[in-house]
């Protein structure tokens, strides 16, 4: 296991500090050894036992982002609130860098809750997750798991599963289009073994081309802009490597989202060119489910992907109702 980190002491983040509310840094390890690192985020003067928030996301972001931003503004409504960098991303450790997984990346989720379990200011039976993006779906891959869960929210998530088996829009969906990535893949892999370095796919497309589809320009005004770069961010660089997401092509992560007991929102933007992700999970979910009582889907107007990563200079975020549905799934 790794020991130690390099972790900045400065406030880093692409949003401003909190006056109503205290930060620190923090380590936590995950159950295959790796040491992650997060920002802790507490109400000021806060007493007693608090209910307590693991928040993650965007896929390919950093904590000092959209994560760090759900997690200072939920702290402000009187949760402990942790936002996390993934296992090999951000500040965290794990070796080589810039991979993922659909089972590590669940794990760091649940480690993030094994983390907040045993806080002496957090409240273990009142434990929630935020998910957002790709941490959506990897969100409710981790409800379906972890049974300390008691609230989840997908905030206008990927299901990274479908979107690398599948392509945007389920427009690769054939057999053909998955061997041919699955081909490529493999022709990578054994370049990359000969090489002995893993080389990087490229983050969000920059300079912008002027017949960019809207969605690239929406992650562009977010990630490739003040209003959202950060140095340690994968989107805002150079990307994942280029077989960094290759597990995700052949191991559906939300396969028994359907038996999630507790309860989930799920929040999209109605605009979002992946609301269609949103929409599908949360069906999938509700189904013929003796559960479907307690999820909740929640379209919010007018709203982009990327708005609900920082509210879009609009407050497309309503933190008030995602304080509301999790303290009542509390109890």
């Amino acid at each position: 296991m790794e020991n130690t980190l390099h972790l900045s002491a400065a406030w880093d983040k692409t949003f401003p500090k909190s006056p109503q509310v205290d930060h620190r840094k923090v380590t936590f390890h995950n159950r295959y050894g790796i040491l992650l690192a997060a920002d802790l985020y507490t109400p000021k003067n806060a007493t007693g036992r608090l209910p307590a928030l693991a928040v993650c996301g965007p896929f390919g972001a950093v904590k000092e982002q959209a994560s760090g931003l759900y997690a200072q503004t939920m702290a402000e409504r009187g949760f402990l609130a942790l936002a996390f960098d993934p296992s090999y991303t951000g500040e965290s450790g794990g070796q080589p860098r810039y991979m993922a997984s659909p089972d590590i990346n669940t794990e760091d989720f649940q480690a993030a809750v094994d983390f907040l379990s045993v806080q002496d200011n957090a409240d273990p039976e009142k434990i929630g997750i935020i998910g957002i993006c790709g941490w959506g779906g990897l969100a409710l891959n981790a409800a379906a798991l972890d049974t300390r869960i008691k609230a989840t929210v997908a905030a206008t998530m990927y299901d990274m599963s479908r979107v690398n088996a599948k392509g945007y829009f389920d427009a690769e969906d054939s057999e053909a289009a998955r061997y041919e990535k699955r081909k490529a893949l493999n022709v990578q892999r054994t370049k990359e073994y000969r090489e002995g370095v893993y080389h990087r796919g490229g983050g969000v497309v920059d300079p912008l081309p002027e017949d960019a589809p809207f969605f690239v320009k929406d992650y562009y005004d977010y990630y490739k802009t003040s209003r959202g770069y950060h140095k340690n961010s994968l989107n805002s660089n150079e990307g994942w490597n280029v077989t960094g997401c290759m597990s995700f092509l052949n191991q559906p992560i939300l396969h028994y989202s359907n038996e999630i007991r507790s309860a989930v929102l799920v929040m999209h933007g109605d605009a979002a060119h992946s609301c269609y992700f949103g929409k599908d999970a949360y069906a999938d979910m509700a189904k013929d489910s003796a559960y479907a009582g307690n999820k909740e889907l929640l379209l919010i107007p007018g709203a982009s992907h990327t708005d609900l990563y920082d509210g879009g200079g609009k407050n497309a975020i309503p933190f008030d109702k995602l304080a509301e549905f999790i303290r009542e799934a509390m109890g």
